[in-house]
């Protein structure tokens, strides 16, 4: 939910390299754009023309939102249970992304807060004890 100039290319790279399906939504035209060049059969770029009309059907692995400021909160609800994990970036700010409505929503939460900004992890499926024990 969201493309930039890091996230993007990353989880392209990784994802064609397994061959596994990627889906990238944006709403700014010029970051769109921009990500089309990663287009592959692995990979698809969607243009967002409304964030609260997005048909989110299914049962997606991982969600990484980083889209337009005022959807962030309500696209993490939105995927609460069609998401095994939902990856949040900018979490260290939760009151101008709206975070503080999020955190009721799941089960479990691991926030990394090693850098700035913190990015934060939530589910409704898997515990996260793991992740906090892999970092530390």
């Amino acid at each position: 939910m969201g493309t930039g100039l890091f996230s993007t290319p990353f989880l392209h790279w990784l994802c064609s390299e397994k061959q596994r399906r990627l889906i990238s939504y944006e709403d700014n035209y010029d970051f769109y754009r921009l990500a089309r060049i990663f287009q592959n059969r692995f990979h698809r770029i969607r243009l967002v023309e409304d964030w609260d009309k997005l048909d989110i059907g299914g049962h997606w692995s991982v969600a990484l939102i980083d889209n337009s400021t005022k959807y962030r909160a309500s696209m993490a609800i939105a995927l609460k249970d069609k998401v095994d994990y939902v990856v949040m970036h900018d979490t260290n700010d939760p009151v101008h992304y709206r975070y503080q409505y999020v955190w009721s929503h799941f089960k479990y939460r691991y926030d990394d807060t090693r850098q700035s900004p913190w990015t934060s992890v939530v589910s409704n499926f898997e515990n996260l004890k793991w992740l906090e024990e892999k970092i530390l």
